[in-house]
């Protein structure tokens, strides 16, 4: 018993000179934050591993096992750990550099990534600093993928250029065991003079859209005054077709109206002549116009030529109501004249008018008289 704690007392004496000697790697970058711990776990046989870490054995100098977390047991003096490896994401700042676009602009330009540890055996032995390899690997990449692209599409596709650098990253990293999980650019300096220009452009780009819609507002006014007047013009027509049809329809009834008088008048008068003393009437009637209208003849200075009896009244009512007897027989029938006649019924020719004589105004006012 006395032996055996008498031994461990010599091997942590051993450990603890050799953990003296032993240089421990620690690495510092530049705005990089630190993942190797400044200081490695001693072997004590037994070691109880955090959660999300994993430490890289050596036995005797060369590569031995990986412990997972949680308990684990380790032989003093042939094994040793050589490296502690971080598995959750690690957030690194990738330093400000320059780079040229396709159009000649100078930016400078950084970003920050996201990486985590896959692969702790090739994180620990592919390569001597993973995370400087990584932030090299990025700054080349960037300007690469910006020497494709114009000054406005950076702009515009920077979604489209981060996953350009992310997959470049995984790429050469895969032999690293660390995978780029995304990569953001945080700033994009330009130069003064094009970020004058910019402004100009982007001023001049409002001028344009606030032009734009002014016209466009114009041409919908005037669209909308065009609309309007056609509508009213519809309408006006619409309302001056339904006043001429109104008319017309009036009219149409008015005509009617005063046609179904005129009949029921003839009518009237029909009836009155074929009562005793009808032709009397008539004559008297006849008499009455005749004298009514020569008096109208007076009132206008025309020259009109008049038959020669003008100024026998008895004639022209004599002549009158021989024209009214006449269309007032009734017409013969086909049978009545398909018979021969004999000269005893055959009428008369009547007689011819007297030759007309022209007056003068001057001579129509005795004459009136």
């Amino acid at each position: 018993m006395l032996a055996l704690r008498a031994a461990r007392g010599v091997a942590r004496g051993l450990l603890l000179r050799e953990s003296s000697r032993r240089p421990v790697p620690t690495v510092w970058l530049a705005r990089v934050p630190q993942r190797w711990s400044s200081s490695l776990p001693m072997n004590t046989v037994v070691l109880f591993v955090p959660q999300q870490e994993a430490w890289v054995v050596e036995r005797m100098g060369k590569f031995h096992r990986i412990l997972e977390p949680g308990l684990n047991f380790l032989i003093p003096l042939l094994d040793r750990i050589r490296y502690v490896q971080s598995l959750k994401e690690i957030v690194i700042n990738v330093p400000e550099q320059s780079a040229v676009t396709l159009d000649n602009v100078t930016l400078q330009i950084d970003g920050v990534l996201y990486l985590r540890v896959m692969d702790p055996y090739k994180a620990s032995y592919g390569v001597e600093d993973p995370e400087y390899a990584v932030t090299q690997l990025a700054q080349t990449t960037m300007r690469s993928e910006l020497g494709k692209l114009t000054l406005d599409k950076v702009f515009r596709e920077r979604e489209n250029l981060n996953a350009s650098i992310v997959d470049a990253i995984n790429q050469a990293s895969d032999y690293w065991g660390i995978r780029c999980l995304r990569y953001e650019i945080k700033d994009i300096h330009v130069p003064p003079r094009v970020k004058e220009s910019m402004q100009m452009q982007v001023e001049a780009e409002r001028r344009k859209r606030a032009t734009v819609l002014e016209s466009e507002g114009t041409r919908e006014s005037a669209i909308n005054v065009a609309e309007g007047k056609k509508q009213a013009q519809i309408l006006a027509s619409e309302a001056e077709k339904a006043e001429q049809i109104n008319q017309a329809s009036g009219e149409a009834s008015a005509i009617l109206v005063k046609a179904q008088a005129k009949a029921e008048a003839i009518r009237v008068v029909a009836a009155a002549l074929a009562q005793q003393n009808g032709n009397s009437a008539a004559s008297l009637s006849v008499a009455e116009q005749y004298v009514a209208a020569f008096s109208k003849l007076a009132k206008e200075s025309n020259t009109i030529l008049l038959p020669s009896s003008t100024g026998d009244m008895s004639s022209m009512v004599a002549q009158a109501m021989g024209i009214y007897g006449s269309l007032s027989k009734p017409q013969p029938t086909k049978a009545a004249s398909a018979e021969v006649t004999t000269p005893s019924t055959l009428q008369a020719p009547p007689p011819p008018l007297p030759p007309s004589i022209e007056y003068t105004e001057q001579e129509q006012q005795p004459s009136a008289s």
